[in-house]
C-alpha cells in the first residue's frame, strides 16, 4: 500500500513538471538524415530479408522433396505448388531489396 502511494505521488509530480519542460524550447528544426545510419539500417533490412527468404525457400524445397519421395505420382502437382511458394518468398525478398535501393538513393 505504501509503495503504491509513493509511486502515485511520483507520477503526479512528473505529470505536473512535464508541461513546463515541453514549453521551454521553440520548435526544433528538422534533423538532417544521416546517410551512414540510413545505409546501416538498409543493410540490416536486406540481411534480415535475405535470411528469412533463404530459410523459407529451404523449408519449401525440403517439404517438396519429402512429398515427392512419399508419392512420386504427385510430383507434378507438388512441383507446381513448390514453385508458387518459392515465387511468393522471393517476391518478398525482392521487395525488400527494391525498398532498400529506393531509400538509399532518395537521401
Amino acid at each position: 500500500m505504501k509503495k503504491t502511494a509513493v509511486v502515485f505521488v511520483a507520477l503526479i509530480a512528473i505529470l505536473a513538471i512535464a508541461p513546463s519542460a515541453f514549453a521551454q524550447g521553440g520548435v526544433p528544426e528538422k534533423a538532417p538524415i544521416n546517410t551512414t545510419t540510413l545505409a546501416l539500417a538498409d543493410g540490416f533490412g536486406l540481411d534480415i530479408g535475405a535470411f528469412g527468404g533463404a530459410l523459407g525457400q529451404g523449408r519449401i524445397a525440403s517439404a517438396a522433396c519429402e512429398g515427392i519421395a512419399r508419392n512420386p505420382g504427385a510430383a507434378g502437382n507438388i512441383r507446381a505448388a513448390m514453385l508458387l511458394g518459392l515465387v511468393f518468398v522471393e517476391t518478398l525478398s525482392l521487395f525488400t531489396f527494391v525498398l532498400g535501393i529506393l531509400l538509399y538513393f532518395k537521401f
